[in-house]
Protein backbone atom coordinates (compact mmCIF):
# COMPACT_ATOMS: atom_id res chain seq x y z
CA UNK A 1 0.00 0.00 0.00
CA UNK A 2 0.91 3.67 -0.77
CA UNK A 3 2.25 5.86 2.15
CA UNK A 4 2.62 9.01 -0.16
CA UNK A 5 -0.85 9.90 0.12
CA UNK A 6 -1.98 11.54 4.10
CA UNK A 7 -5.27 11.33 4.80
CA UNK A 8 -6.73 14.60 3.28
CA UNK A 9 -8.28 16.52 6.90
CA UNK A 10 -11.43 17.55 7.08
CA UNK A 11 -12.59 21.24 7.56
CA UNK A 12 -12.15 20.95 11.35
CA UNK A 13 -8.80 20.14 11.04
CA UNK A 14 -7.65 22.48 8.40
CA UNK A 15 -6.56 25.00 10.86
CA UNK A 16 -3.11 22.71 11.40
CA UNK A 17 -0.55 23.43 8.80
CA UNK A 18 2.21 20.98 9.26
CA UNK A 19 5.10 20.52 6.20
CA UNK A 20 8.84 20.43 5.60
CA UNK A 21 8.56 24.53 5.20
CA UNK A 22 5.66 25.44 7.41
CA UNK A 23 4.36 24.65 10.81
CA UNK A 24 1.27 26.70 12.28
CA UNK A 25 -1.88 25.92 14.73
CA UNK A 26 -4.98 28.01 15.90
CA UNK A 27 -4.64 26.33 18.68
CA UNK A 28 -2.65 27.45 22.01
CA UNK A 29 -2.04 24.13 22.84
CA UNK A 30 -0.40 23.85 19.44
CA UNK A 31 -0.58 21.00 16.83
CA UNK A 32 -2.99 18.44 17.66
CA UNK A 33 -0.37 15.19 17.07
CA UNK A 34 -3.15 12.83 17.76
CA UNK A 35 -4.91 13.67 14.31
CA UNK A 36 -1.27 14.71 12.94
CA UNK A 37 -1.00 10.83 13.70
CA UNK A 38 -4.52 9.92 11.93
CA UNK A 39 -3.96 12.27 8.78
CA UNK A 40 -0.11 11.08 7.88
CA UNK A 41 -0.84 7.64 8.54
CA UNK A 42 2.02 6.96 11.15
CA UNK A 43 1.92 5.26 14.15
CA UNK A 44 1.63 6.24 17.74
CA UNK A 45 5.17 5.85 20.04
CA UNK A 46 3.07 4.10 22.57
CA UNK A 47 4.29 1.99 25.77
CA UNK A 48 4.82 -1.26 23.75
CA UNK A 49 7.19 -0.03 22.13
CA UNK A 50 9.11 1.75 24.90
CA UNK A 51 8.90 -1.19 26.69
CA UNK A 52 10.74 -3.18 23.86
CA UNK A 53 13.05 -0.31 23.53
CA UNK A 54 13.93 -0.42 26.96
CA UNK A 55 14.81 -4.32 27.01
CA UNK A 56 16.56 -4.01 24.11
CA UNK A 57 18.93 -1.49 25.58
CA UNK A 58 19.10 -3.13 29.09
CA UNK A 59 19.70 -0.90 32.18
CA UNK A 60 20.33 2.71 30.42
CA UNK A 61 17.19 4.66 31.11
CA UNK A 62 14.98 5.81 27.81
CA UNK A 63 15.60 9.27 26.94
CA UNK A 64 13.40 12.19 28.74
CA UNK A 65 12.62 12.89 25.10
CA UNK A 66 11.10 9.54 24.80
CA UNK A 67 9.99 9.16 28.30
CA UNK A 68 7.83 12.28 27.87
CA UNK A 69 6.65 11.23 24.60
CA UNK A 70 8.48 14.52 22.89
CA UNK A 71 9.28 11.74 20.26
CA UNK A 72 5.67 10.79 19.68
CA UNK A 73 5.40 8.68 16.63
CA UNK A 74 6.97 6.53 14.46
CA UNK A 75 7.05 4.17 11.12
CA UNK A 76 7.96 0.91 11.10
CA UNK A 77 10.32 0.89 13.85
CA UNK A 78 10.03 -2.64 14.72
CA UNK A 79 11.65 -3.99 12.25
CA UNK A 80 14.89 -1.54 14.00
CA UNK A 81 13.93 -3.01 17.41
CA UNK A 82 14.55 -6.39 15.76
CA UNK A 83 17.88 -5.89 14.78
CA UNK A 84 18.93 -4.34 18.15
CA UNK A 85 17.58 -7.27 19.83
CA UNK A 86 19.23 -9.55 17.45
CA UNK A 87 22.50 -7.38 17.33
CA UNK A 88 22.25 -6.88 13.75
CA UNK A 89 23.68 -4.06 12.17
CA UNK A 90 21.53 -0.62 11.15
CA UNK A 91 22.53 3.09 10.53
CA UNK A 92 21.37 6.46 12.20
CA UNK A 93 20.76 9.24 9.66
CA UNK A 94 19.04 12.65 10.63
CA UNK A 95 20.02 16.12 8.97
CA UNK A 96 19.60 20.00 9.57
CA UNK A 97 18.60 22.71 6.53
CA UNK A 98 21.46 25.27 7.21
CA UNK A 99 19.43 28.69 7.01
CA UNK A 100 21.01 30.81 9.50
CA UNK A 101 24.57 30.80 10.75
CA UNK A 102 23.54 30.02 14.42
CA UNK A 103 21.24 27.10 15.25
CA UNK A 104 18.91 27.82 18.01
CA UNK A 105 17.74 25.24 20.73
CA UNK A 106 15.11 23.61 19.37
CA UNK A 107 17.20 22.74 16.01
CA UNK A 108 18.81 20.56 18.84
CA UNK A 109 16.16 18.03 19.52
CA UNK A 110 16.81 15.22 16.39
CA UNK A 111 20.67 15.21 17.38
CA UNK A 112 20.19 15.18 20.87
CA UNK A 113 18.10 11.79 20.72
CA UNK A 114 20.05 11.06 17.50
CA UNK A 115 23.81 11.43 19.99
CA UNK A 116 21.54 9.09 22.50
CA UNK A 117 20.83 6.66 20.37
CA UNK A 118 24.65 6.30 18.81
CA UNK A 119 25.69 6.20 22.62
CA UNK A 120 23.66 3.89 23.66
CA UNK A 121 23.40 0.79 20.89
CA UNK A 122 26.78 1.89 19.48
CA UNK A 123 25.77 2.67 15.51
CA UNK A 124 27.21 4.45 12.76
CA UNK A 125 25.75 7.60 11.89
CA UNK A 126 25.25 10.23 8.77
CA UNK A 127 24.14 13.93 8.74
CA UNK A 128 23.10 15.56 5.76
CA UNK A 129 23.18 19.06 5.37
CA UNK A 130 20.93 20.56 2.68
CA UNK A 131 23.19 23.66 1.77
CA UNK A 132 21.31 22.69 -1.91
CA UNK A 133 18.11 23.06 -0.51
CA UNK A 134 18.24 26.24 1.30
CA UNK A 135 19.97 27.55 -1.84
CA UNK A 136 16.64 26.77 -3.57
CA UNK A 137 14.20 28.03 -1.44
CA UNK A 138 16.34 31.14 0.17
CA UNK A 139 17.61 34.12 -1.33
CA UNK A 140 21.35 33.46 -0.83
CA UNK A 141 24.12 31.91 -2.91
CA UNK A 142 25.77 28.67 -3.41
CA UNK A 143 28.81 30.31 -1.12
CA UNK A 144 26.55 31.67 1.41
CA UNK A 145 24.64 27.88 1.79
CA UNK A 146 27.70 26.46 1.69
CA UNK A 147 29.19 28.94 4.76
CA UNK A 148 26.02 28.14 6.94
CA UNK A 149 26.64 24.32 6.37
CA UNK A 150 29.99 24.39 7.65
CA UNK A 151 29.15 26.33 10.77
CA UNK A 152 26.39 24.23 11.76
CA UNK A 153 28.54 21.47 11.22
CA UNK A 154 30.01 23.31 13.96
CA UNK A 155 26.89 23.22 16.14
CA UNK A 156 26.06 19.43 15.64
CA UNK A 157 30.10 18.53 16.13
CA UNK A 158 29.80 20.45 19.63
CA UNK A 159 27.41 17.90 21.30
CA UNK A 160 30.14 15.08 21.26
CA UNK A 161 29.50 12.87 18.32
CA UNK A 162 31.85 9.95 17.97
CA UNK A 163 33.76 10.96 15.09
CA UNK A 164 34.79 7.03 14.46
CA UNK A 165 31.03 6.85 13.66
CA UNK A 166 29.77 10.09 12.42
CA UNK A 167 29.80 11.47 8.62
CA UNK A 168 28.67 14.83 8.29
CA UNK A 169 28.31 15.81 4.98
CA UNK A 170 26.87 18.84 2.84
CA UNK A 171 25.37 17.36 -0.30
CA UNK A 172 27.13 20.56 -2.65
CA UNK A 173 30.24 18.86 -1.97
CA UNK A 174 29.22 15.33 -1.67
CA UNK A 175 27.58 14.95 -4.86
CA UNK A 176 30.81 15.15 -6.62
CA UNK A 177 33.03 13.21 -4.26
CA UNK A 178 30.22 10.14 -4.05
CA UNK A 179 29.20 8.70 -7.78
CA UNK A 180 26.95 6.26 -5.60
CA UNK A 181 25.23 8.97 -4.11
CA UNK A 182 24.48 10.56 -7.34
CA UNK A 183 23.60 7.19 -8.78
CA UNK A 184 21.04 6.84 -6.02
CA UNK A 185 19.47 10.14 -6.54
CA UNK A 186 18.63 9.56 -9.94
CA UNK A 187 17.45 5.95 -9.35
CA UNK A 188 14.59 7.33 -6.80
CA UNK A 189 14.32 10.39 -9.34
CA UNK A 190 13.22 8.16 -12.10
CA UNK A 191 10.72 6.40 -9.34
CA UNK A 192 8.49 9.36 -8.69
CA UNK A 193 6.27 10.86 -10.94
CA UNK A 194 5.43 14.58 -11.68
CA UNK A 195 2.00 13.97 -10.21
CA UNK A 196 3.30 12.08 -7.42
CA UNK A 197 5.82 14.56 -6.19
CA UNK A 198 2.87 17.61 -6.71
CA UNK A 199 0.65 15.76 -4.53
CA UNK A 200 3.33 14.78 -1.87
CA UNK A 201 5.12 18.40 -1.56
CA UNK A 202 1.81 20.75 -3.30
CA UNK A 203 4.90 21.81 -5.87
CA UNK A 204 3.03 24.34 -8.37
CA UNK A 205 3.84 25.40 -12.03
CA UNK A 206 5.70 27.79 -11.06
CA UNK A 207 8.50 25.96 -8.80
CA UNK A 208 12.26 25.45 -10.28
CA UNK A 209 12.83 22.28 -11.29
CA UNK A 210 15.22 21.98 -8.29
CA UNK A 211 12.66 22.26 -6.10
CA UNK A 212 11.16 19.49 -7.77
CA UNK A 213 13.80 17.26 -8.13
CA UNK A 214 15.42 17.70 -4.19
CA UNK A 215 13.26 15.43 -2.58
CA UNK A 216 15.18 12.17 -3.87
CA UNK A 217 18.49 14.02 -2.67
CA UNK A 218 17.00 13.56 1.07
CA UNK A 219 16.44 10.26 0.08
CA UNK A 220 19.30 8.91 -0.91
CA UNK A 221 21.31 8.61 2.46
CA UNK A 222 18.54 6.58 3.85
CA UNK A 223 20.39 3.36 1.65
CA UNK A 224 23.80 2.50 2.61
CA UNK A 225 24.88 2.30 -0.88
CA UNK A 226 24.85 6.03 -0.88
CA UNK A 227 28.12 5.24 1.35
CA UNK A 228 30.32 2.89 -0.01
CA UNK A 229 32.98 4.04 1.68
CA UNK A 230 31.47 2.63 4.84
CA UNK A 231 29.22 -0.15 3.90
CA UNK A 232 31.31 -1.20 1.09
CA UNK A 233 28.60 -3.89 -0.85
CA UNK A 234 26.15 -4.36 2.07
CA UNK A 235 23.03 -2.95 0.37
CA UNK A 236 20.62 -4.74 2.97
CA UNK A 237 21.76 -2.42 6.29
CA UNK A 238 18.38 -0.53 7.32
CA UNK A 239 18.60 3.38 8.82
CA UNK A 240 16.33 4.70 11.79
CA UNK A 241 16.02 8.57 11.04
CA UNK A 242 14.76 10.85 14.26
CA UNK A 243 13.27 14.09 12.80
CA UNK A 244 10.28 16.02 12.92
CA UNK A 245 7.23 15.24 11.60
CA UNK A 246 7.30 17.88 9.44
CA UNK A 247 10.10 15.85 7.15
CA UNK A 248 7.72 13.01 7.24
CA UNK A 249 6.52 13.42 3.44
CA UNK A 250 9.93 13.14 2.60
CA UNK A 251 10.37 9.16 3.68
CA UNK A 252 6.99 9.10 2.46
CA UNK A 253 8.26 9.32 -0.82
CA UNK A 254 11.21 7.05 0.54
CA UNK A 255 9.28 4.26 1.44
CA UNK A 256 7.55 3.85 -1.24
CA UNK A 257 10.68 3.97 -3.70
CA UNK A 258 12.86 1.48 -1.69
CA UNK A 259 11.32 -1.71 -2.57
CA UNK A 260 11.32 -0.55 -6.37
CA UNK A 261 14.57 -0.31 -6.01
CA UNK A 262 15.55 -4.06 -3.89
CA UNK A 263 16.43 -1.39 -0.77
CA UNK A 264 15.08 -1.55 2.71
CA UNK A 265 12.83 0.86 3.86
CA UNK A 266 13.93 3.37 6.05
CA UNK A 267 12.36 3.86 10.13
CA UNK A 268 11.52 7.18 11.37
CA UNK A 269 11.14 8.32 15.01
CA UNK A 270 8.94 11.36 15.19
CA UNK A 271 9.39 14.63 17.31
CA UNK A 272 6.68 16.94 18.25
CA UNK A 273 7.54 20.48 17.16
CA UNK A 274 9.57 22.90 19.99
CA UNK A 275 7.52 25.87 20.43
CA UNK A 276 8.16 29.42 19.32
CA UNK A 277 8.47 32.09 22.43
CA UNK A 278 5.25 33.29 21.64
CA UNK A 279 3.49 30.46 22.31
CA UNK A 280 3.08 26.91 20.61
CA UNK A 281 0.78 27.93 17.27
CA UNK A 282 4.29 27.98 15.50
CA UNK A 283 7.61 26.48 16.04
CA UNK A 284 11.10 28.20 16.64
CA UNK A 285 11.59 30.37 13.56
CA UNK A 286 15.27 31.18 13.07
CA UNK A 287 14.10 34.26 10.64
CA UNK A 288 12.64 35.68 13.95
CA UNK A 289 15.75 36.69 16.20
CA UNK A 290 13.01 37.21 19.02
CA UNK A 291 11.03 33.37 18.80
CA UNK A 292 14.23 31.43 19.38
CA UNK A 293 16.60 31.07 22.02
CA UNK A 294 20.08 30.57 19.70
CA UNK A 295 23.15 28.89 20.61
CA UNK A 296 25.17 32.22 20.25
CA UNK A 297 22.45 34.51 22.71
CA UNK A 298 24.41 35.41 25.67
CA UNK A 299 23.28 35.37 29.53
CA UNK A 300 21.49 38.66 29.30
CA UNK A 301 20.12 38.06 25.95
CA UNK A 302 18.55 34.74 27.02
CA UNK A 303 17.18 36.24 30.32
CA UNK A 304 15.60 39.17 28.14
CA UNK A 305 13.94 36.91 25.74
CA UNK A 306 12.31 34.75 28.27
CA UNK A 307 10.98 37.70 30.98
CA UNK A 308 9.73 39.73 27.74
CA UNK A 309 8.26 37.43 24.97
CA UNK A 310 7.84 34.12 26.67
CA UNK A 311 3.86 33.36 26.74
CA UNK A 312 2.96 32.91 29.83
CA UNK A 313 0.29 30.22 31.25
CA UNK A 314 -0.12 32.39 34.45
CA UNK A 315 -3.35 34.42 35.25
CA UNK A 316 -4.12 38.18 35.32
CA UNK A 317 -3.22 39.13 38.38
CA UNK A 318 -1.24 37.62 41.78
CA UNK A 319 -4.78 37.47 43.52
CA UNK A 320 -6.35 34.95 40.84
CA UNK A 321 -2.88 33.06 39.83
CA UNK A 322 -2.94 32.11 43.90
CA UNK A 323 -6.25 30.81 43.35
CA UNK A 324 -6.58 28.86 40.09
CA UNK A 325 -3.00 28.57 38.81
CA UNK A 326 -1.43 28.30 35.75
CA UNK A 327 -2.20 26.52 32.88
CA UNK A 328 1.18 24.55 32.15
CA UNK A 329 -0.25 23.25 28.20
CA UNK A 330 0.18 27.22 27.29
CA UNK A 331 2.98 28.13 29.29
CA UNK A 332 6.24 28.42 27.05
CA UNK A 333 8.05 27.95 30.00
CA UNK A 334 6.79 25.08 31.13
CA UNK A 335 6.92 23.35 27.88
CA UNK A 336 10.61 24.38 27.33
CA UNK A 337 11.31 22.65 30.59
CA UNK A 338 9.59 19.54 29.39
CA UNK A 339 12.13 19.45 26.67
CA UNK A 340 15.28 20.50 28.43
CA UNK A 341 15.04 19.52 32.08
CA UNK A 342 16.07 15.59 32.60
CA UNK A 343 14.93 14.87 35.98
CA UNK A 344 11.19 13.91 36.25
CA UNK A 345 10.70 14.56 39.62
CA UNK A 346 11.67 18.17 39.22
CA UNK A 347 9.20 18.72 36.50
CA UNK A 348 6.53 16.93 37.78
CA UNK A 349 7.22 19.21 41.64
CA UNK A 350 7.75 22.63 39.50
CA UNK A 351 4.24 21.69 37.04
CA UNK A 352 2.40 20.99 40.53
CA UNK A 353 3.62 23.72 41.99
CA UNK A 354 2.76 26.22 38.94
CA UNK A 355 -0.25 24.18 38.24
CA UNK A 356 -1.86 25.22 42.14
CA UNK A 357 -0.82 28.67 41.68
CA UNK A 358 2.32 28.42 44.66
CA UNK A 359 4.41 29.36 41.90
CA UNK A 360 4.73 32.58 39.84
CA UNK A 361 5.71 32.57 36.22
CA UNK A 362 8.40 34.76 37.65
CA UNK A 363 9.81 32.00 39.39
CA UNK A 364 8.99 29.67 36.59
CA UNK A 365 10.88 31.45 34.59
CA UNK A 366 13.90 31.66 36.40
CA UNK A 367 13.87 28.29 36.56
CA UNK A 368 14.25 27.60 32.87
CA UNK A 369 16.26 31.07 32.30
CA UNK A 370 18.74 29.45 34.32
CA UNK A 371 19.24 25.81 32.91
CA UNK A 372 18.86 27.53 29.52
CA UNK A 373 21.44 29.76 30.13
CA UNK A 374 23.62 26.62 31.59
CA UNK A 375 23.23 24.65 28.59
CA UNK A 376 23.75 27.30 25.73
CA UNK A 377 26.66 28.33 27.91
CA UNK A 378 28.45 24.99 27.94
CA UNK A 379 27.78 24.33 24.03
CA UNK A 380 29.37 27.59 23.00
CA UNK A 381 32.46 26.41 25.37
CA UNK A 382 32.60 23.27 23.55
CA UNK A 383 31.62 24.83 19.94
CA UNK A 384 34.42 27.02 20.57
CA UNK A 385 37.02 23.64 20.63
CA UNK A 386 35.93 22.54 17.27
CA UNK A 387 38.20 23.88 14.79
CA UNK A 388 38.08 24.20 11.37
CA UNK A 389 40.18 21.12 10.70
CA UNK A 390 37.73 18.91 12.97
CA UNK A 391 34.45 19.94 10.75
CA UNK A 392 37.31 18.81 7.61
CA UNK A 393 37.97 15.70 9.78
CA UNK A 394 33.86 14.75 9.81
CA UNK A 395 32.97 15.91 6.66
CA UNK A 396 35.79 13.76 5.19
CA UNK A 397 34.09 10.49 3.22
CA UNK A 398 36.32 8.10 5.08
CA UNK A 399 35.33 3.95 6.95
CA UNK A 400 33.12 4.46 9.79
CA UNK A 401 33.55 1.45 12.97
CA UNK A 402 30.49 -0.89 12.32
Amino acid sequence: MSETAPRVPDEAESEDVVNPWSVSSSSGKGVDYNKLIERFGCTALDDGIRQRLQSAIGDTPLHHLIRREIFFAHRDIAPILTRIENKQPFFLYTGRGPSSTAMHVGHLLPFIITKWFQDVLNVPLVIQLTDDEKFLWKDMTYEEAFHLAFENARDIIALGFDPKKTFIFSNFRFMGQCPEFYQNIVKIQKCVTMNQVRGIFGFGDSDSIGKIAFPAVQAAPCFPSSFPFIFGAMKDVPCLIPCGIDQDPYFRMTRDVAPRLNYPKPSLVFSTFFPALQGAQTKMSSSDPNSSIFLTDSDKVIKTKINKHAFSGGKATVEEHRLLGGDCDVDISYQYLRFFLESDDELDRIKQEYSSGKMMTGELKKILIELLQKIVGEHRAKRAEVTDEVVKEFMTPRPLLL
